[in-house]
């Protein structure tokens, strides 16, 4: 074929590229995102890479509920654009943007959600599911441990952060 009519899509991008290896954008901005976070610290790009073809994709409107206070969590979610809010008894407790992540104590309980999510503008979000959690430390336990205490971490820091909050409310 005349390289002149070719399409694009037809044109080799390299004549000793790998072309068995996929090229999805997606879960590389997914994966980048999470490796960001401190519950990835430590975990090498290839595992989580590998962790975010299991990550589920949501598209949520402006004003649309994620979800509420007393549902059930099924996993952790992930912000790729827009923005939410996290509130307690109709209480805005923290606006969250691109790279922020929430829900993750339903990584590890199967309990009801303590706050409502609401999307405060036209939003991607990306959810790390507790099965999915879960079939992964079983496959891959040397890294399943590292993110299990990245968790632990990143839970005991949220937790003195919400004390230090309600302890300087008493106080003031």
């Amino acid at each position: 074929m005349d390289k002149d009519i070719m399409s694009q899509s037809e044109v080799p991008t390299s004549l000793w590229s790998n072309i068995f290896r996929r090229h999805d954008p997606w879960h590389q901005t997914v994966a980048a995102l999470w490796s960001q976070t401190p519950l990835f610290t430590d975990i090498a790009q290839k595992e989580i890479m590998r962790l975010s073809h299991a990550m589920h994709a949501r598209q949520y409107q402006a004003g649309e509920v994620i979800f509420r206070a007393n549902d059930y969590g099924a996993g952790a979610a992930m912000i790729l654009s827009g923005k939410v809010a996290i509130k307690t008894n109709g209480v805005t407790v923290a606006e969250l943007g691109p790279g922020d992540f929430f829900g993750e104590v339903s990584l590890v309980l199967d309990e009801r959600r303590t706050a409502d999510a609401i999307a405060l503008e036209d939003s991607e979000l990306v959810f790390f599911l507790r099965i999915d959690y879960e079939e992964w430390i079983t496959r891959s336990p040397h890294y399943g441990a590292i993110l299990s205490r990245n968790l632990a971490f990143t839970l005991a820091e949220r937790l003195q952060h919400a004390n230090r909050v309600i302890a300087e409310h008493k106080g003031g």
